[in-house]
């Protein structure tokens, strides 16, 4: 077994470790803080063992890394060749996802010390125990070496999501929410299996290299394959929540905001990328099925941008922002050139944790997601609105920051895959993520609210911090802004972490170009010379709309919002998605139980109890022949003899 597959093996087992600790000594999760310092150190353990298995593979991540793998065979198979084996796949490509799983596992496990302060000392041990569950199902998703394996990890995932977005059970919303996120991905994930078993039919294997093996050899029979990739691609919509499947994740927003920076930004919803990314050679088999990858990615990057305009809660704001960049991905994805997707992955992965945490930072300080009860923020929070534009920055992928290199490989890529239609709506996307996010950092940092102005606020909706339980609801009319101040150090250091490293990703690929780091293909060669200058002119123009509207008041939002009245109506009824899917649960699922419920009661019942009552009534006439005399019986044994002997001497 080589370093590079040794150090993977570590990082994966330290959080299984922490969680076993964690789960089976009971007083030391329940002790609160030693169990969340015992959980970090073991997730620090798991970064350092992932950054040495990079470095080991590559020439400081410039060479092309040669796969490693480490197996045990588990499925017996035939000819001495076991049919599933479990272990880790180290290229590449697993070993920049690993990093940086383990990178904001550690850095979202450390912030939550100080956002999780007044958790009670047995929520927050609970707490820490899903944390590691979860790093360890993600990481062993992402070193997975055949499909089984994948998917093992890809349901281990999908129950800590629910877990830790049910983290607070008492509250209904986060109940409901935890159940909601679990049904949708798993009606995905129907799909993943039923493409997995189609597969294996196909080839016989699980195994990803040998997979590849037979694709790039033509050793894979493409009759019927649409089919599995489109099973697959089903799990893929679920995790990474495609249209329609994307409407288990703003309502996961319910779940404690480092949650939702871990889970819902960097790891879980971009499994489903991961995944497409990973098998790329066997989607290139099927290209009707890409097509379809890609238009479904453009329309929900689209649609997400527009549902992301009317959000008044800030996390929501940041949830369909993630829906719509996952949109992105699989865009590029299906246009054929994967690398860019992933490149944007592992972009966003780090710019969108920040942007999670920083709003954490802000709900910790004004104890609500309203971004009506927010404003002027910018004078008591320097440092948290400093590190939110630098995320804010990358994600509308302006020049010199973490997201304007990736994003613009995506639009490269749809171009010159020969999508225009889907290319012009990711560049109405790419205008709207620049405005509704300034449309935040000038609500949230630096507009007036008429409530501030007279030293009052309304009246919140339900917010995370309130009391020991983070979910009551703060019922202060009045807020003393002078509290208003940034994050203490245990918050703060991650936040500037990821600044740091969102400024470093935009400078290294500004001054080294493109994706040499990722040592893929890209498209630049087929994309137009405009493509830069339109991809930059659309961000300042969504930048400078916003400031108009929110900050210079130029433009009315009132006057906006009346003219687009049919728009606006729409998103804020989430394009009636969510009521159809109720409505078909509701019509269709429920009329169903109670027709099997009718079936049951009056065709199955109805039958057994005409059967049984048939058997009483035969039983109550063949109890009369039981008189319990003897004399009886052997009036009866006589009378049976004389019959036997006359029918004897007949025959």
């Amino acid at each position: 077994m080589t370093n590079v597959a040794v150090h993977a093996l570590i990082a994966l087992l330290l959080p299984a470790f922490s969680f076993l600790v964690l789960a089976i000594v009971a007083p030391l999760r329940r002790a609160g803080r030693p169990a969340a310092w015992f959980s970090i150190l073991c997730a620090a353990g798991a970064l350092a063992a992932a950054l040495i298995a990079w470095n080991h593979g590559t020439d400081m991540g410039r060479a092309v890394m040669t796969p490693e793998r480490a197996l045990a065979a588990w499925l017996p198979g035939a000819a001495d060749r076991p049919l599933a084996s479990v272990g880790v796949l180290v290229d590449g490509d697993s070993s920049r996802m690993l990093i940086l799983v383990a990178l904001v596992a550690f850095l979202v496990q450390l912030y939550s010390i100080g956002y999780l302060s007044d958790e009670p000392r047995r929520g927050l041990g609970r707490y820490y125990a899903y944390q590691s569950l979860f790093a360890f199902s993600m990481m062993g998703l992402v070193l997975a070496p055949n499909f089984l394996q994948l998917f093992i990890c890809w349901e281990l995932v999908g129950l800590c999501s629910y877990l830790l977005i049910g983290f607070w059970y008492w509250k209904p919303e986060a109940a409901q929410a935890a159940l909601k996120a679990f049904w949708v991905t798993k009606a995905g994930d129907v799909g993943l299996l039923i493409g997995i078993v189609l597969l294996w039919q196909h080839t016989g294997t699980f195994d990803f290299a040998t997979l590849q093996t037979m694709a790039q050899s033509a050793a894979i029979p493409v009759a019927g394959l649409s089919v599995a990739t489109f099973g697959i691609y089903l799990g893929a919509m679920g995790k990474s929540a495609q249209f329609p499947l994307h409407i288990w994740l703003p309502d996961a927003m319910e779940g404690p905001t480092p949650v939702s920076a871990l889970i819902h930004a960097a790891t879980m919803v971009t499994a489903g990328v991961y995944l497409l990314h990973r098998t790329s050679w066997l989607f290139a088999l099927t290209p009707d099925v890409l097509a379809i990858v890609a238009w479904i990615g453009a329309i929900t990057a689209l649609m997400a941008a527009v549902l992301a305009c009317v959000q008044e809660d800030i996390k929501r704001v940041l949830a369909y922002s993630t829906v719509s960049q996952l949109g992105y991905m699989m865009t590029a994805i299906g246009a054929g050139f994967s690398a860019a997707g992933f490149f944007h992955l592992l972009t966003h992965g780090v710019f969108k944790a920040l942007l999670f945490l920083g709003a954490g930072a802000v709900i910790h300080a004004v104890h609500s997601n309203d971004l009506a009860r927010m404003g002027h923020l910018a004078r008591r929070m320097p440092q948290t609105m400093i590190v939110f534009v630098i995320g804010t920055l990358s994600l509308a992928g302006i020049p010199l920051f973490g997201g304007f290199a990736s994003k613009e490989e995506i639009l490269g890529a749809v171009w010159a895959g020969g999508f225009p239609i889907p290319f012009a709506l990711l560049l109405i996307a790419a205008f709207l993520t620049a405005f509704y996010m300034f449309r935040v950092i000038f609500l949230a940092f630096f507009r007036a609210t008429p409530e501030q102005d007279a030293q009052t606020m309304a009246p919140p909706v339900t917010t995370e911090h309130g009391g020991g339980a983070h979910a009551a609801t703060h019922d202060v009319t009045v807020v003393d802004v002078l509290h208003v101040h940034d994050p203490p150090f245990v918050m703060a250091a991650p936040l500037w972490i990821l600044a740091l490293l969102s400024m470093a990703v935009g400078l290294y690929f500004a001054l080294e170009g493109r994706l040499e780091a990722t040592a893929a293909p890209v498209a630049d060669a087929a994309a137009p010379a405009w493509l830069t200058p339109a991809a930059v002119l659309v961000a300042v123009a969504g930048m400078a709309t916003a400031w108009l509207m929110y900050q210079r008041r130029t433009i009315d939002p009132e006057r906006v919002a009346g003219v687009l009245a049919p728009i606006r109506r729409a998103a804020l009824a989430r394009f009636w998605i969510d009521d159809l899917f109720e409505g078909t649960y509701r019509i269709a699922v429920l009329g169903f139980s109670r027709l099997v419920g009718w079936i049951d009661r009056y065709l199955v019942d109805g039958v057994l109890n005409v059967v049984s009552a048939e058997t009483l009534e035969t039983g109550d006439v063949l109890r009369k022949l039981q008189t319990g005399r003897a004399q009886d019986y052997v009036y009866g044994i006589a009378v049976g003899l004389l019959a036997l002997v006359i029918w004897m001497g007949l025959a």
